[in-house]
């Protein structure tokens, strides 16, 4: 069995600064000059870095080598045993990104990830209304029917039931469905922020 390593543990607080900051690994990269493919091992756990590198690090996380340290205790992994069964049609009605569906585990408090089944009605913006944004990344499934997404960085993308897509919810998005259709989807957004019940 292999014994845990120190950077087994800086990988996550270093994740967590990040996220917490509202930076992707690229820009992360680009400000403090450590390669993406480094600094994405790093957070896996699969690298170290060297003093320098990670002096450079915290600089552009705004913390100091013994805050990093004590983040790093902070994520030590604990299980905790927690779990919600949801039904199928059972949810907490929420309204999202200009949709409605139904939201799994709302009982739980604190969640890194919200799931929801959204229906799909709108078929244009005129129905839809404006793009929204979400706290930070997301990923949406294609249960039944097709959808649209749209975005303000890529064109118009198709999908067809059973496709997926992991988007920066962050930048303005809109799920539509095709023309003459009610799809449904499944949305996995990251944290609890963002949802109406």
């Amino acid at each position: 069995m292999r014994r845990p390593q120190a950077s087994d543990k800086i990988g996550p607080a270093i994740r967590k600064l990040r996220l917490a900051k509202g930076l992707t690994l690229a820009e992360l990269s680009e400000q403090c000059g450590v390669p993406l493919s480094t600094l994405s091992r790093v957070e896996l756990g699969q690298n170290a870095l060297n003093y320098e590198k990670l002096v450079r690090l915290c600089h552009v996380l705004d913390i100091d080598l013994q805050g990093l340290v004590a983040r790093e205790a902070e994520t030590s992994f604990v299980p905790s045993g927690r779990r919600s069964v949801t039904r199928a049609g059972q949810g907490e009605p929420a309204a999202v990104g200009g949709l409605t569906g139904l939201r799994a585990a709302a009982d739980l408090l604190s969640k890194s990830l919200s799931p929801i089944i959204l229906e799909l009605a709108a078929t244009s913006f005129a129905e839809h209304g404006p793009m929204r944004t979400l706290a930070g990344e997301a990923y949406v499934l294609v249960l039944s029917g097709e959808a649209v997404l749209h975005s303000d960085l890529y064109a118009p993308l198709k999908l067809g039931a059973g496709d997926a897509v992991y988007f920066d919810g962050r930048s303005p998005y809109a799920l539509l469905t095709a023309p003459g259709q009610v799809s449904t989807a499944l949305l996995v957004a990251a944290g609890e922020e963002g949802f109406q019940d």
